[in-house]
């Protein structure tokens, strides 16, 4: 069977692609609440998390630029989320929904891998492109089924830690060894993925080196 030869992107280049993304939907969403919480109060935090959220769909629409359903979607829990919480009038309330999404979401990434459509795979291309040609070989697809369930994993993990120290601590200090033990699992969750990443490119590029070589001129 011959090989074909595919474009392969590099690292620093899907880097660029990923990292703005992930400082507006993640980090800075998560900086904000806490600076909230601790400047305002909860009530604050609540109203403060809703509004960014809603301002950031209101700044695509000024621009014209096309607002992505996940932001939307988005838009409508943490409205849901908010509203339960002030009507409880408990901050435990709103930081228990997301928790118990991730579990569910964690059986999705699960269900995934299982009908052979690894959710990894689909929520990288949110972020980065990929060429066809790399999606469709079989080295790819095993590392997106292999990574799926390793975040599968790592989702629930957190997840569990998040629910413990939920219940047996207090709001501030289930924020501050929340995010400090989930930011480790992720943080080794995300190095394993990009070593991993990284050993499918290369041997991809060892694959493709057989057929350029024996290729005619």
């Amino acid at each position: 069977m011959s090989h074909v030869p595919v474009a392969l992107p590099r690292l620093t280049v899907l880097a660029r692609q990923a990292v703005p993304k992930i400082l507006e939907g993640v980090i800075a969403p998560l900086a904000v609440f806490y600076a909230a919480l601790a400047v305002l109060g909860e009530r604050g935090a609540l109203i403060t998390a809703v509004s960014w959220v809603y301002a950031g769909v209101g700044w695509r629409l000024i621009r014209r630029v096309p607002v992505p359903g996940t932001m939307v979607l988005a838009a409508i829990a943490i409205t849901l989320r908010a509203l339960i919480g002030l009507w409880t009038g408990s901050m435990k309330f709103f930081l228990l929904q997301p928790e118990l999404g991730t579990i569910c979401i964690s059986m999705v990434f699960l269900a995934s891998v299982r009908l052979n459509r690894p959710l990894v795979q689909k929520l990288t291309l949110d972020y980065i492109h990929l060429p066809t040609a790399v999606l469709k070989h079989e080295r790819v697809r095993r590392f997106f089924a292999r990574i799926t369930l390793l975040w599968a994993f790592v989702l629930l993990t957190n997840s569990a830690v998040s629910i413990w120290l939920l219940v047996h601590q207090s709001v501030g200090t289930y924020l501050l060894v929340r995010t400090s033990v989930v930011a480790l699992i992720s943080g080794l969750a995300v190095a394993v993925s990009v070593y991993a990443f990284r050993r499918v490119l290369r041997r991809l590029h060892h694959d493709q080196a057989p057929a350029l070589t024996s290729a005619p001129a």
